[in-house]
């Protein structure tokens, strides 16, 4: 987890597997009854907001599933409903790490726009959950408008705006469309990326705030679940883990199964020192969710346990999905960049770091590629992106640590110390090897003094 957050965020990570990893919502939620029995296309209006599917368990996507394809056997000229169909794929997609189903999602959207070319917001802002699941966040943004210049309401629309522009590095304008989308469609999908944007800001108080209103504000499991896990990661990322297990256990009240409490939980389990409850409970994550994050946070927690050839099994896993996701459309230059920089090739991961700084600049992607250029000897030209990653005030353990250690490397030894305390400071379990690392270098730094 050095090269990463220390928590993705509900349903991602990295943070592409980042808190920003898109929330996805089906166009008509996963309350099918009204289309599998409601007949044709009914008049497009401002609706209740659909739950978005990452707030509820993967498991009950088959089943929304199953219903739209019976509906559509019966309706086969619903466009609505291969709207929906479309972006339960791509929701399935992502939540289960099978990136053959984005064609899948495509074909079904394409479909719903043949059958109704115009007034289809609900297929474009398929388009947009479908690009941003790819990581082409451009493409998003582009979709995102499209769909809300026919319905400026369209809640799905509103929000992948905003994770659109987050994933650009546009946070000025992403405040102003989460503002927006607020006045529009508030509700739990928005509340949660004004949360984010606030964070990403370096105002962790305001992020609180909305979050414990939006929690105030959740009826059904899914929500509470949802925004309880939010607030879990925002105390783990702050140190604050007792906070953090109060609101683990809030969210798996609500949902027992909701997939991002559980694999948060692993996170709490390490910080609170249980390493082996922490690495059981991440190998089930990873069993259900076999993203580059996850498999990686999995071989730390080998590495931490003196398992190394189990640990490399988990790297080696990692370029086998990225691999597997490149062949189906999907950009993957920022994990290859995060996870080759920590655990495989560094000319690698410079390549991919590079890639990916030349389409979105974003603290991520600087972070990015200030690790890969370290582990590549380069920290003169390194340092540059690390102070950048932290210049937006955006507080991230491993961003602080990774500033650090590149510091040390080019000779600022009072930074380093500084920045590596930070670090330590803000959480001191933030990866199961940086942690550690970080602990030596300010041990040898103090003695150097």
């Amino acid at each position: 987890m050095t090269s990463t957050q220390a928590v993705p965020p509900p349903g991602g990570r990295g943070r592409v597997l980042r808190r920003s990893a898109v929330a996805l919502a089906l166009a008509a939620g996963l309350s099918v009854g009204a289309l599998a029995f409601g007949g044709q296309d009914a008049p497009r209006a401002p609706a209740v907001a659909a739950v978005p599917a990452s707030r509820l368990d993967p498991a009950d996507l088959p089943r929304g599933i199953t219903a739209l394809q019976a509906h559509l056997k019966a309706q086969p000229k619903d466009a609505s409903a291969w709207a929906s169909l479309g972006a339960a794929y791509v929701e399935q997609a992502r939540t289960n790490g099978d990136p053959t189903r984005y064609a899948q999602a495509e074909q079904a959207l394409e479909h719903s726009l043949k059958l109704r070319p115009t007034d289809n917001d609900g297929a474009l802002a398929g388009r947009a959950a479908l690009a941003a699941a790819r990581h082409d966040f451009t493409g998003a943004l582009s979709a995102a408008d499209a769909a809300l210049a026919v319905n400026g309401y369209d809640e799905l629309a509103l929000a992948l705006r905003v994770d659109a522009l987050v994933e650009l590095g546009r946070y000025d304008e992403a405040l102003t469309a989460a503002r927006t989308a607020d006045d529009r469609r508030p509700g739990i999908p928005v509340f949660t990326r004004l949360a984010y944007v606030h964070e990403l800001r370096g105002d962790t108080d305001a992020a609180h705030r909305i979050l414990t209103q939006a929690l105030d504000s959740a009826t059904g499991p899914g929500d509470r679940a949802y925004v309880a896990t939010a607030l879990a990661q925002l105390a783990l990322g702050s140190g604050r883990f007792a906070e953090a297990g109060q609101q683990v256990d809030t969210a798996l009240r609500a949902a027992p199964d909701y997939l991002p409490a559980l694999e948060t939980r692993t996170r709490v389990q390490y910080a609170r020192g249980n390493l082996r409850s922490a690495t059981l409970g991440m190998e089930q994550v990873v069993a259900r969710y076999p993203l580059p994050g996850q498999l990686v946070a999995l071989g730390e927690l080998y590495e931490a346990a003196g398992r190394g050839a189990d640990a490399r099994a988990q790297y080696r896993l990692v370029a086998a999905w990225t691999a597997l996701a490149h062949a189906h459309g999907v950009d993957t230059d920022l994990d290859t960049a995060l996870a080759e920089a920590d655990h495989g090739d560094a000319a690698d991961a410079l390549r991919a770091a590079r890639a990916e700084w030349a389409k979105r600049r974003t603290v991520h992607t600087a972070d990015a590629l200030a690790w890969a250029l370290h582990v590549n000897g380069r920290d003169a030209e390194a340092l540059p992106y690390a102070e950048r990653a932290t210049a937006p005030g955006y507080r991230n353990a491993a961003f602080l640590y990774h500033r650090g250690v590149i510091e040390r490397a080019a000779g600022d030894t009072a930074a380093a110390r500084r920045d590596l305390t930070a670090a330590l400071a803000l959480n001191p379990a933030f990866s199961p090897t940086g942690s550690q690392l970080a602990r030596q270098a300010v041990a040898a730094l103090k003695g150097a003094s």
